[in-house]
Formats: structure tokens, C-alpha cells, sequence
């Protein structure tokens, strides 16, 4: 699931814990304010699809797949996709944008995945997994519905940006979580949107992906695409120099087989 900024405003603990990271509850305002907006239309997306690279005829799996805009670029780029996302009311969307095209299932990552071994050539995971606070069992799942040579392509909050998101300073080595209340347009969503990430170090990543099965293959700090420099030209300064997110494509040895 994408999100929309680097850097969230306002920070204030949820009041009720059942209702964190809710997309049901605010989808249509969420998909409307990161269709085109600079840091999902003109830098996540992108760069997904950059490390993407030819995807004609490949199966791909987007995890987290929201209203769909990712599914719908590897869809246009030939890929044959599969979309997974807790929310109905995100796949409802995605639905309406993806018409039959695209297999979509309500899938929670952290439950066991309805696929069988070695379904995918590729997976991408576009900002979902800092949700997460243990990637262990999701990448464990991930892992075993690619085949052998398949590719997992993530993106998540930067690390570093991360740590700078609460005072006072959290360890930088430690898992935690933080929580804020995401904006539109510098407008609350009607009754708040609570949010909760968990934030980890790089190196905890790196280990959690290699303990799963995964080979790293590339770490990236993508620019935005420079087309964004004239539509966002106050913007498009910090978001070039500044960093956002982190992205990672992550293998499946080829002479891997079975499941973990």
C-alpha cells in the first residue's frame, strides 16, 4: 500500500487502537490524493517500476496493491498481475479501475497466502512492509509462492527518515513503532486517520530478507522523475536532496526448490 509523504505531520497516538491503518475507513480520499500527487506518481512509482524492469508476460503478485495504480502500470507494461490488499474498500476501487483484467483477493500479509508454491515471478510490495512489525513471517509466505529465480521488489520508509520521526530519538538499532494522524490537502480526514508504522534499522532488513530465503540484489535511493520538476517546483528541490524511501530487489536463488 502506497502512502502519501516522506515526512507525516501532526503526530498524535491514535485513540483507538482499532481503528489504526484503517484504509477502509478513508479509501476513496486516499486514492484520489495519491493518483497524481509528486511522491507516489512521480517517485514510488517509478522507481518500482524502473527495478521492474520488462515485465511482459511475467506473474506478478502486488502486495498491497490498494486501488491498484501499480497493478494497472505492470498490467499496461504486459505483466499478468494478481492483486492482495486488506481492505475491501481499496479492492473495490481497484476493481473499478482494473475491470477484469486483474485477479484481486482480500489478503491480510501477516495470514498465510491463497497461492500455491512457485505461483509468481515476481512480487512487489510498494510501502507496505514498515506496517509490519515482524517481516519474518510475511517474507517466509512471500518467499515460497516465487519461483526459483522470482524476484521480490519492495519499497518501505526510509530508515534513516524513520528515526527522525519522534523526540526524543528512538534507538536506531531497536524495532519500534511511531503513530500520526495523516492529512489531505492539509485537511484531517473526517474523525482522524490513525496510523501506525514500525520502523526498523537496515541492517534488520537486510537480515530478515536474507533469513527468509532472499538473495539482496539492489539497494536503491531512486530520484524522482524529472518530469515532477515543473509540476511540483517547490517540492521537487527537497524530495531530490532529501531522503525518502528505500528500495530493495531481492531473489530467490535459481536453484532454489520447494518451500522454506
Amino acid at each position: 500500500m502506497e502512502h502519501l509523504t516522506d515526512v507525516p505531520e501532526g503526530f498524535a497516538q491514535p485513540e483507538d487502537p482499532a481503528r489504526v491503518n484503517d484504509y477502509d475507513s478513508f479509501a476513496e480520499a486516499y486514492a484520489t490524493e495519491t493518483e497524481n500527487n509528486l511522491v507516489n506518481a512521480y517517485y514510488a512509482r517509478p522507481a518500482m517500476l524502473a527495478l521492474a524492469g520488462d515485465v511482459a508476460g511475467r506473474r506478478i503478485l502486488d502486495a498491497g496493491c490498494g486501488s491498484g495504480p501499480l497493478s494497472a502500470a505492470l498490467r499496461d507494461r504486459g505483466a499478468v498481475v494478481t492483486g492482495i490488499d486488506a481492505s475491501a474498500a481499496m479492492l473495490t476501487l481497484a476493481r473499478r479501475r482494473l475491470g477484469d483484467d486483474v485477479d484481486l483477493h482480500v489478503v491480510d500479509l501477516n495470514d498465510r497466502l491463497p497461492f500455491d508454491d512457485g505461483a509468481f515471478d515476481d512480487v512487489v510490495a510498494s510501502l507496505v512492509l514498515h506496517y509490519l512489525e515482524d517481516w519474518g513471517p510475511t517474507l517466509a509466505e512471500l518467499r515460497r509462492v516465487l519461483r526459483p529465480g522470482g524476484r521480490l521488489i519492495a519499497s518501505v520508509d526510509h530508515p534513516f527518515v524513520a528515526y527522525t520521526f519522534q523526540e526524543p530519538r528512538p534507538d536506531y538499532f531497536a524495532t519500534t513503532s511511531y503513530t500520526f494522524d495523516w492529512t489531505f490537502n492539509g485537511q484531517s480526514v473526517p474523525r482522524s486517520v490513525p496510523m501506525r508504522f514500525w520502523r526498523k534499522p537496515l541492517h534488520a532488513m537486510t537480515d530478515a530478507f536474507t533469513t527468509a530465503g532472499f538473495r539482496v540484489s539492489v539497494i536503491s535511493e531512486p530520484q524522482p522523475d524529472p518530469a515532477a520538476r515543473e509540476l511540483f517546483p517547490e517540492d521537487f528541490h527537497d524530495l531530490s536532496t532529501k531522503a525518502c524511501f528505500l528500495f530493495f530487489v531481492v531473489e530467490v536463488p535459481p536453484s532454489a526448490t520447494g518451500s522454506r
